[in-house]
């Protein structure tokens, strides 16, 4: 790799991989140690082809989730089963893994700004801006970038775009597998949400269990199923479906969402 090598967004690769490794190396006991994070199905990332692959997944906080992500995939990729042990896999990080969030909400500080430099596609949200509801339309080059980044290698999104559960999948997920027509792979995880405080930046709490189930691809007809039916799929598959309400009381889930709110982050006194 040229030092001064870059990816389809201008980034030079040799910066991307030293930021890699030492946001992994600060993060590793987030996931290793405070709380313990399990994995199934590092086999089905050693499987997937280097580019044209799109990760779906439910959402539950801004950065470690995706964070995680680029813990537990790297660490497949190095052999390691369903496993983070020894964090030496961040030695020779895949540098083609991207990820899809809020252009405002990557903008916002230094620290957000080195994230974005990491892999984020940067977007507009068409329904949300500063706090307030919105309705705008998609801009093409945001589609465009997500196409650039999935002919380069692997795209992490949330198409719920928010972190509160249960709510509807934008369709421009949709859209864009259809349009792209990658390889797309669900990834389920709990337990981030009682880690963290909602940005992902802060333990709110040790000793969680947290969760991360990465799935075999999802088959699609690309060119007959709709984009109706295309969502339905992801609903399912990243366990999000209204249905699934149907195991959890709204009463009880709405009692767990009012408690996350309440809860507050403390320096522990360990």
């Amino acid at each position: 790799m040229g030092v001064f090598k870059k990816n389809p967004f201008g980034h030079y690769l040799f910066i991307k991989k030293w930021l890699i490794r030492i946001l992994g190396l600060l993060t590793h006991q987030r996931y290793k140690g405070f709380n313990k994070l399990e994995i199934e199905g590092s086999d089905v990332i050693r499987s997937l082809p280097d580019n044209n692959v799109l990760f779906v997944s439910n959402h539950q906080t801004y950065f470690a989730d995706v964070v995680a992500m680029f813990h537990v995939f790297n660490a497949s990729l190095s052999g390691r089963d369903d496993s983070i042990k020894n964090i030496g896999y961040l030695w020779n990080p895949k540098l083609n893994i991207y990820y899809v969030a809020a252009r405002e909400t990557m903008s916002k500080s230094l620290l957000t700004r080195i994230l974005a430099y990491v892999g984020s596609i940067s977007i507009e949200r068409t329904w949300r801006a500063g706090g307030q509801e919105v309705k705008r339309q998609v801009k093409f080059s945001d589609i465009s970038n997500i196409g650039r980044a999935l002919g380069d290698g692997w795209v992490i999104t949330f198409p719920q775009g928010t972190t509160t559960p249960w709510k509807p999948l934008r369709k421009g997920t949709a859209h864009i597998i259809k349009t792209y027509k990658p390889v797309v792979v669900p990834v389920v995880i709990d337990g981030f949400r009682r880690s963290f405080d909602k940005k992902g930046l802060f333990i709110k709490k040790k000793g969680i269990l947290q969760h991360m189930v990465i799935k075999e691809p999802l088959d699609i007809d690309y060119e007959n199923d709709t984009v109706g039916e295309i969502m339905e799929k992801l609903e399912y598959a990243i366990e999000q479906h209204p249905s699934f309400l149907k195991v959890i009381p709204m009463e009880e889930l709405m009692a767990y969402e009012e408690s996350n709110k309440e809860r507050r982050w403390r320096p522990s006194r360990d």
